[in-house]
């Protein structure tokens, strides 16, 4: 009798690319699902193993859900292993994938980018909103010093490569912000805007100055929010009418408007944000980030807080976590972040607790300081509630899974003299 040979883990993994579990579990970076997945269709647990070079034992502890695939080099050990495509790990294209064709932009007086930096920019960018910017900030700085700078001086390049560096260098901005380094954020975005006006290619120059905008709202500068928005309508008018892009920039005037308590104009900057994304379509962007109905909501929803229209602010929030994909885990941890912090200042305690719930089940592995900095805003405004039984009793959880988040972040969060952060 002929022993029938263990099936083939490549020939596993191509079955199952159509299959919504193995790309929902990719999305969400869930290799335990992935290994038992490959288990139940007869692949050993030793063959599984040895084919990503850990130990079973390791091996078990991913199964059963005891600890989390992290480090960047054993998803691409996985990757390479079963033949995963880069982008559903968030990685770079591999070197056994076949190169991807470049469609041709629609402006024929802009030149298609350079394949490979545009693959690179959409598998970072997929990469940063599902696992949080810390994890990727140095394989982007990497990319631009290797790959990218060296063509700038190149006098055969052309003013693409420029272009590809502002992109780039504007995405480690985000991603600086991402890890909690505000100041390395601004000069990223410092260095990308005449990267792109070098370019030529003015909607890059002002995504970078929406960027810029949002930055200064973070760290609580509205004047300088303000002028960088202004600055980039002005860049925008200029260009192609990509009305994405101007109802992104109308919407950071809007916040920065209503956090200087200007409530008429801010209203007036957010109807014309509305108006701007329900235009006629125009010819997309090959570099610049998606500002959607999903991002808008979100928002308007933090500009009606800031002008303290709750009611108003409530109905947005809530259609951004409903907008939201799951494989945006961060935008829909911080859309939900938003949705409780208006419900307290709502006074509805209750709602609060409910999508708070909701809230502490997004994306637990998230590699994302930005997120914890809100999470511990949105603890400062439950505190003063503790008397009231359920939110006592989820300040508890709350508390729990904050710390079991700053362990997975203690690579990017070094902790302080004598201290700990948890």
């Amino acid at each position: 009798m002929n022993q029938q040979s263990p099936p083939d883990l490549r020939a596993i993994v191509a079955g199952l690319l159509s299959d919504e579990r193995l790309l929902r579990a990719c999305a969400e970076r869930d290799m335990g699902a992935v290994f038992r997945m490959l288990n139940a269709r007869g692949a050993s647990t030793r063959r599984i193993a040895a084919a990503v070079d850990i130990t079973q034992g390791r091996l078990y502890d991913y199964i059963n859900g005891k600890s989390q695939v992290e480090k960047l080099a054993l998803f691409e050990k996985i990757a390479d292993a079963f033949h995963i495509p880069g982008h559903l790990l968030g990685l770079a294209r591999r070197s056994w994938e076949p190169a991807p064709a470049v469609a041709e932009h629609q402006r024929a007086d802009r030149p298609p980018p350079d394949g490979d930096d545009l693959v690179a920019m959409d598998h970072f960018r997929n990469a940063d909103r599902q696992a949080g910017g810390g994890r990727w900030y140095g394989a982007v700085v990497r990319h631009l010093s290797d790959r990218v700078a060296p063509r700038l001086v190149d006098v055969g390049s052309g003013p693409q490569v420029f272009a590809a560096a502002a992109a780039l260098t504007e995405m480690a901005g985000w991603m600086a912000h991402d890890s909690g380094h505000d100041d390395r954020a601004a000069q990223h975005f410092a260095r990308a805007l005449p990267l792109a006006r070098t370019s030529g290619d003015l909607s890059l120059a002002a995504h970078v100055a929406a960027s810029s905008s949002h930055l200064a709202l973070q760290t609580g500068d509205a004047a300088r929010a303000a002028g960088w928005a202004r600055t980039g309508l002005d860049l925008a008018a200029q260009g192609p009418r990509i009305p994405a892009l101007t109802a992104r920039l109308n919407t950071m005037q809007a916040r920065a408007l209503a956090a200087a308590a200007q409530h008429t104009p801010a209203t007036r900057a957010l109807d014309a944000a509305r108006r701007d994304l329900e235009g006629a379509a125009a010819a997309d962007h090959p570099w610049l980030s998606p500002f959607d109905a999903a991002a808008l909501a979100s928002e308007s929803a933090l500009t009606l807080r800031d002008l303290q229209h709750y009611d108003q602010a409530l109905t947005h929030a809530e259609q951004a976590v409903a907008l939201r994909e799951t494989v945006r885990a961060r935008s829909l941890a911080l859309s939900r972040i938003t949705l409780v912090d208006i419900h307290l200042r709502r006074g509805d305690l209750d709602s609060a607790v409910s999508a708070g719930h909701d809230l502490l089940s997004t994306s637990p592995t998230l590699g994302s300081v930005r997120v914890v900095q809100h999470l511990d805003e949105l603890r400062r405004l439950l505190e003063p509630h503790r008397s009231y039984g359920p939110v006592r009793e989820y300040l508890v959880r709350f508390d729990d899974a904050r710390r079991a988040r700053m362990l997975l972040l203690a690579d990017l969060i070094p902790p302080p003299p004598g201290g700990t952060t948890a």
